[in-house]
């Protein structure tokens, strides 16, 4: 629900700027990517208070969030209070995140890699389906109002969350290990354990939250993945329906809408499967979808027919689905010992970040070289990066990133 309107409108920003005084929309690219921005900015510090405060309350406060900014953006009447809006979408906003950090919460190991890429599923079919829906009701109400109007999608989604209860936090279990369960007194003879087996436990506990030189690695590769997979894919997105018209002169608006959600499509359609069959070997996933993203994105620059632009758009869409898939394995991995909040908040912000910096090498790379520009460039990074998955001595890993605090 709240992937629905933040994804579905933005397309039409050419056609909401002029009836702000923008008519030529000459602002329409820079402010696409502002919600992402200062979304980017947000997440980390959100994460951290969720940790904080409570997953389900920074949750509520994120649907919220984004419902008063989309009654804000819907209701606006000039470019300025329109942009205020879609900082505010940013800066308030950030359900994903928020949900991916609940999730965390909640749930461990192959069950949470799971759940995160259900989660993925929700936002590859709001850019399927969203786009259709808002351009169906566009000869009644503009784009424009329709931000007012899809406020509701979030305030329902706040309705519905408010039922459900709050994860529990790390460590407050008190079920036995195997090992142990035989020597464990039951529940029901004690209200609680001896004072020796807390102060045991209580040591496990801050030897096992001590960070160590793998798990580190492992998040710096999980971030730098994550930043190198969205930047090789959203590159190939503000300058495809151009593309297309290019190379196939005549191509209705249905068709081109259609080629653009193809690879979105495949994951809504694949992603358990591939979940099933890639969750203990995310590493090699990863290789395998970065190589199709190359493939695929190299593809577009050479094809000039309908039926090439549907191979190459599965072809990308089966790289999109492995390197989702494979990058939500890796981040429920990461998830064991830490803050869920903070974790995602961070994964948010390279995610973001990935997104910006292809927003803007687009845009270059279009104006200097063409549309044929970005598929070029995108295909370079995700050769690169099939490079240093498959050697990845080739990385340097010691570069430092953001790092998120252990659970205590």
């Amino acid at each position: 629900m709240a992937s629905f309107a933040a994804l579905g409108l933005p397309p039409y920003l050419t056609e909401i700027l002029p009836e702000l005084g923008d008519g030529a929309a000459r602002w329409a690219g820079l402010l696409y990517v502002v919600p992402t921005i200062f979304g980017a900015i947000g997440a980390p510090l959100w994460g951290r208070l969720a940790d904080r405060f409570g997953r389900k309350r920074l949750l509520l406060r994120a649907q919220l969030g984004l419902a008063a900014a989309f009654l804000l953006a819907g209701w606006a009447d000039s470019l300025g209070a329109f942009a205020a809006a879609l900082v505010l979408q940013g800066v308030l906003g950030g359900t994903f995140a928020a949900s991916n950090g609940y999730l965390g919460a909640s749930l461990e190991g192959s069950a949470l890699s799971r759940a995160l890429t259900l989660m993925q599923g929700s936002a590859r079919a709001a850019l399927v389906f969203a786009p259709i829906v808002v351009g169906a009701l566009s000869p009644w109400l503009s784009p424009h109002r329709q931000y007012a109007l899809l406020a509701v999608l979030p305030l329902t989604a706040a309705v519905m969350l408010a039922a459900l209860p709050e994860p529990p936090a790390k460590g407050a279990s008190t079920t036995p290990s195997p090992r142990d369960s035989s020597a464990a007194p039951s529940p029901k003879n004690t209200a609680e354990p001896p004072p020796e087996a807390a102060e045991a436990a209580v040591r496990v506990d801050c030897a096992s939250a001590a960070p160590d030189a793998g798990a580190a690695t492992a998040l710096r590769r999980l971030y730098a993945l994550e930043f190198a997979f969205v930047f090789s894919t959203v590159i190939s997105f503000p300058y495809l329906i151009s593309l297309i018209k290019e190379r196939i002169p005549g191509t209705g608006p249905l068709v081109s809408g259609v080629l653009f959600a193809l690879p979105h499509m495949c994951y809504l359609v694949a992603a358990m499967a591939v979940h099933a069959l890639f969750r203990t070997r995310p590493r090699l996933g990863m290789g395998l979808g970065f190589g199709a993203i190359a493939l695929g994105l190299a593809g577009h620059g050479a094809v000039d027919s309908l039926v090439g632009f549907v191979v190459v758009r599965l072809v990308l869409g089966a790289g999109l689905t492995l390197g989702l898939v494979c990058l939500s394995v890796l981040a429920a991995d990461c998830a064991k010992g830490r803050a869920p909040g903070g974790l995602f908040g961070s994964i948010e912000f390279f995610s973001k970040a990935g997104a910006v910096a292809a927003g803007l090498a687009a845009a270059a790379g279009n104006d200097w070289f063409g549309p044929t520009a970005p598929l070029v460039i995108g295909t370079g990074i995700a050769l690169a990066t099939v490079l240093a998955t498959v050697l990845p001595s080739l990385l340097p890993w010691h570069f430092r990133f953001p790092r998120t605090r252990r659970s205590p």
